[in-house]
């Protein structure tokens, strides 16, 4: 039987390729459910203000139980809105918004997962917003048992691979081949890309990166060579680069490389190898072995949900039913909209009022709409 290295090293590439062939991305997820140990799995976006999910890619799920997840029962997972809550990149569990014991007494549970299996999940935002975010999603069904520690630490060792699969794969035009076209792609997105030959030489450059070449606060081109101005970045990237060179696509499991902090937010440059898998035909138009993809970070401001949470310290639980509370009014009125029962929602609401020092549903809106997305705890 391979070894765990050997099937993270196979997955890691398999990410990657499905970042320039769509097509593979079923099949990635196919081999993260088995190397995570989890039997389903999907990549989506959810918006939390909109309440709006979109799949993008599914591996084994029932397409009767998609349709129903989106037409019906959406609204109902115990698991939003603070799942959106969730720093990128950061493994949770459905356990660890939700105990499971409450789990089971939603309607979600009874009427969507029980009917499949479904006893817990594992997921990360790939990327997020103040209000959405693109989540990859591992479930387990009853003959997994609920997610262990090791389920955690394997979902995390591929977390930041899909991370930046997903986002180098909104890149490239995938039906186009000429050399124009991929220039033309390239130019046109905000990311500053660089396709690198052998020994680091620069052959591509798009127009944001020129413009951080210009500059030279970041990187610069040396002989024709791309180099990091900082001495930290620039061995962090001449080893990348190597490593591209010689196929070896795990070699910056490390994650992403930090630049610089001379200019304004934060400054990263990940490594893409293009020497093996379907990412070679892409890499072959301009004789490159690794593109550079330069992107600054900037923390975006949290909803004031989210804020309110944070400063009251309220479970995923308590943060639905104060969601709920701005659409809706009475006991009756929020076990339905939530699937709880009404003894549930009396228990919560009582648990938010505590916590906010509010004794009616009128108080709690009033303070949910003094919040803005400027206020911090």
């Amino acid at each position: 039987m391979p070894s765990e290295a050997a099937l993270l090293s196979e997955l890691i590439g398999l990410v990657y390729d499905a970042a320039l062939d769509p097509t593979l991305w079923p099949r990635a997820l196919e081999q993260a459910c088995l190397f995570v140990g989890g039997s389903s799995g999907s990549l989506f976006w959810h918006d939390a203000a909109t309440e709006q999910s979109v799949v993008m890619h599914i591996f084994n799920e029932d397409p009767h139980y998609t349709k129903l997840y989106f037409d019906k029962y959406l609204p109902l997972n115990p698991c939003f809105p603070a799942a959106t809550f969730v720093e990128a990149g950061v493994v949770c569990g459905s356990t660890d918004l939700i105990p499971f014991d409450e789990i089971v007494e939603t309607r979600f549970y009874a009427e969507w997962m029980k009917p499949q299996g479904i006893i817990d999940a594992l997921a990360a935002n790939l990327e997020k917003t103040a209000t959405s975010a693109s989540i990859l999603a591992v479930r387990m069904h009853e003959k997994d048992g609920l997610a262990d520690a090791d389920d955690r630490r394997r979902l995390a060792l591929i977390v930041p691979h899909f991370q930046r699969a997903v986002s180098i794969g909104r890149l490239f035009d995938q039906s186009k081949s000429a050399q124009a076209v991929l220039t033309q792609t390239l130019d046109n997105v905000s990311a500053s890309v660089f396709l690198v030959g052998p020994n680091g030489r620069l052959v591509f450059t798009n127009a944001p990166g020129r413009t951080l070449l210009d500059e030279a606060s970041l990187l610069t081109e040396r002989n024709g060579l791309l180099s990091a101005t900082a001495p930290d970045a620039q061995r962090a990237l001449r080893e990348a680069l190597v490593a591209a060179e010689n196929g070896n696509i795990a070699a910056d499991g490390s994650g992403p490389i930090s630049l610089s902090t001379a200019l304004p937010g934060q400054w990263f440059a990940s490594v893409l190898p293009l020497t093996s898998g379907d990412r070679q035909h892409a890499g072959a138009l301009h004789s490159a072995v690794a593109a550079v993809f330069v992107r600054k970070t900037s923390l975006a401001s949290p909803p004031p949900l989210e804020v309110l949470a944070k400063l009251y310290k309220l479970t995923a639980s308590e943060v639905r039913l104060v969601d709920a509370v701005m659409r809706v009014s009475g006991v009756k009125a929020l076990a339905e909209a939530l699937g709880l029962t009404q003894a549930t929602v009396k228990t919560h609401l009582h648990n938010v009022f505590r916590k906010t020092d509010t004794a009616r549903q009128s108080e709690l809106v009033k303070l949910i709409a003094g919040f803005g997305p400027s206020e911090r705890p």
